[in-house]
């Protein structure tokens, strides 16, 4: 896959994970096309599979975040990129300048999902509103809307999940038991 942004080509080196709408990949190439920043990364088959990189088409809008270095502030939760599988937007409520969304986990990840929990979708930390079944909701305020990709997405999109990871953490432990 070959990305295109507006940041520093000589910020990005080989090997760098480089999270895309919330899947960690790896740069295997680094591009400089006037004020464009090109990389690319390869997608192995458990990524295809379990994310909506497959999906991806030249002109795909993604969310891109670099890597945590150590001494950056740590805002929202911890997100690995290591995607959990593809939920679904079931509705989308708009209000306020901000939106409500409805979404389907796949059933084997809702055990992890709690009330005032957290979840990353696109690589977006998200706090969980309500949660009934496997179905739950999340509030997207203006900045959200307008600085993700979050701000396009309709009902019946599909979207990468990631769950907390300090949920499943604690439910590894319990199942040990």
């Amino acid at each position: 896959l070959r990305m295109v942004g507006q940041s520093d080509a000589n910020g990005i080196a080989l090997g760098a994970s480089i999270a895309c709408s919330g899947v960690c990949l790896t740069v295997v190439a680094v591009a400089r096309e006037d004020a464009r920043t090109i990389f690319e990364i390869d997608a192995a088959a458990e990524t295809l599979a379990v994310t909506t990189v497959g999906t991806w088409a030249c002109g795909t809008r993604v969310n891109l975040e670099r890597a945590l270095k150590i001494g950056d502030e740590l805002g929202g939760h911890i997100v690995t990129g290591h995607v959990d599988g593809v939920a679904r937007i079931i509705s989308r409520d708009d209000f306020d300048d901000m939106s409500r969304f409805w979404i389907e986990a796949p059933r084997a990840l809702s055990r992890f999902i709690a009330k005032k929990g957290s979840v990353a979708l696109d690589g977006v930390s998200l706090t969980v509103n309500e949660v009934e079944g496997d179905r739950f909701s999340v509030l997207l305020i203006p900045h959200t809307l307008s600085v993700t990709t979050l701000g396009a997405r309709r009902a019946g999109d599909a979207l990468n999940i990631e769950v907390d990871l300090m949920a499943r953490y604690a439910a590894r432990l319990s199942d040990a038991r």
